[in-house]
């Protein structure tokens, strides 16, 4: 559905997406961390979609698995994945959604207001 008003108003809306690892998922933050890592070779929605695929069996090794299966270069992801500036930006990220009042994901705001609508 999201894609269809973005398609249908693409001036009037605009999607920002922010990461919120929540934290009784173990690898969340990593999670995000990565799926940065991979933006910087330009598969950021790539590896956000494989990771959700793979979201039971997400690990260290998955990850590397993913980044190998999308032909990212490998010796600057795993420089990437420790990327302080990375770490920066999940946090920011965090501190965002909660000060929004995010408390689970995906969560959708409407002119800075959780919607609460599953539609």
């Amino acid at each position: 559905m999201l894609e269809q008003v973005l398609e249908r108003y693409p001036v009037q809306v605009k999607l920002i997406f922010l990461s919120f690892p929540l934290r009784n998922h173990r690898f969340a933050k990593k999670a995000a961390i990565a799926a940065f890592a991979a933006k910087k070779q330009g598969k950021f929605w790539e590896y956000h979609d494989l990771l959700f695929v793979n979201l039971k069996s997400v690990n260290d090794q998955k990850f590397l698995e993913i980044a190998r299966e999308l032909n990212l270069d490998m010796e600057r992801f795993e420089m990437d994945m420790k990327d302080l500036k990375l770490v920066v930006r999940v946090n920011q990220d965090i501190r965002l959604g909660a000060y929004l009042g995010v408390r689970s994901t995906p969560t959708v705001l409407i002119n800075g207001r959780v919607s609460r609508a599953r539609t």
